[in-house]
């Protein structure tokens, strides 16, 4: 007869503790553990002056996230030369004035913007080992999803339309062109690669040569996407939707992406290579989480200020 081995009881009171101290530190204390990135990225021509680039991503605004808005506000005292949103600002249908109120400061500065899957739908509880599954059976983010059939929309048009009015770009599958401390800026965006929205073909061609400096805006970092945008020589990509692998283990990072791009470009500032192009790669781990999973781990929400100096000759 097998003799059953119990788990002593002060064992499993301790790791019981121990994984409900976990919790309510990434979801009262590390989700809401605001941080501003800063790094240096040397893409403007040789003698050019500095250029101060606010990247805030994945906001997943809930209604009544009071801490989230007072941040986001702060951030125009900053003073950017100009801010790129690289979507999913939602998390809620209810949080779109919450929204547009938080990011108001921001939009008296040039900015440009695209939008992620969460700006169009609403959230849906899901489980989140299931990224975990997919990544070990090998068919993680192969291609994104298919749109979304039968979910609640967010109302996104009410986004489009404030930032519209600020003055700030719709890259949407689009080209768009500012001027930001003197500099001619021509961008180049797509529609969410992870809901299969992109339409390169609309958009490519590369670079504007008449600009002082072309950038690729994005949501998702899928392969597909950043190998098209290196190929056209776009010297800067940013991106967001990862959430910085979101529940990260400490000294080792992060476990998945949520696309199909590496865990040691899950955030932060790295590069991408074609056999003819390398472009810088900036993927920002955002500020927020889907409403159904309210937590992070070894990895505190952000916004990142980029300074964007001369290259080399």
């Amino acid at each position: 007869m097998r003799a059953r081995y119990r788990i002593p009881l002060n064992v499993a009171l301790t790791a019981t503790a121990l994984t409900a101290a976990t919790v309510a530190y990434a979801a009262g204390f590390e989700a809401r553990s605001f941080r501003l990135r800063r790094v240096s990225v040397p893409v403007l021509t040789p003698g050019a002056g500095p250029l101060r680039l606010l990247h805030v991503s994945d906001i997943h605004m809930v209604s009544g996230q009071r801490k989230k808005q007072r941040w986001l506000r702060s951030l125009a005292g900053l003073r950017p030369d100009l801010v790129i949103n690289t979507g999913d600002n939602l998390s809620d249908p209810e949080a779109v004035p919450e929204t547009i109120d938080a990011l108001e400061p921001l939009m008296e500065f040039p900015g440009a913007y695209v939008f992620g899957s969460n700006d169009y739908y609403a959230p849906r509880l899901r489980n989140p080992a299931r990224y975990l599954v997919e990544r070990a059976s090998g068919r993680y983010g192969l291609n994104g999803n298919a749109p979304a059939h039968h979910v609640p929309r967010n109302p996104w048009w009410e986004l489009r339309d404030a930032f519209d009015q600020a003055g700030w770009a719709n890259l949407s599958n689009a080209r768009g062109h500012l001027k930001a401390a003197g500099t001619e800026i021509a961008l180049t965006g797509l529609d969410d690669p992870h809901i299969r929205r992109d339409r390169y073909d609309e958009v490519s061609g590369g670079p504007a040569p008449d600009a002082d400096l072309s950038l690729a805006v994005v949501h998702a970092p899928y392969l597909r996407v950043l190998d098209a945008f290196t190929a056209d020589g776009y010297p800067l990509i940013l991106a967001g939707h990862t959430h910085g692998g979101q529940l990260c283990v400490p000294f080792y990072g992060a476990l998945v992406t949520n696309c199909d791009i590496d865990t040691d470009r899950v955030k932060g500032l790295s590069t991408h290579e074609t056999p003819s192009h390398r472009s810088y790669l900036h993927v920002s781990a955002g500020c927020g989480t889907n409403r159904y999973t309210p937590v992070r781990f070894a990895c505190p929400p952000e916004a990142t200020l980029l300074t964007l100096t001369a290259r080399e000759t």
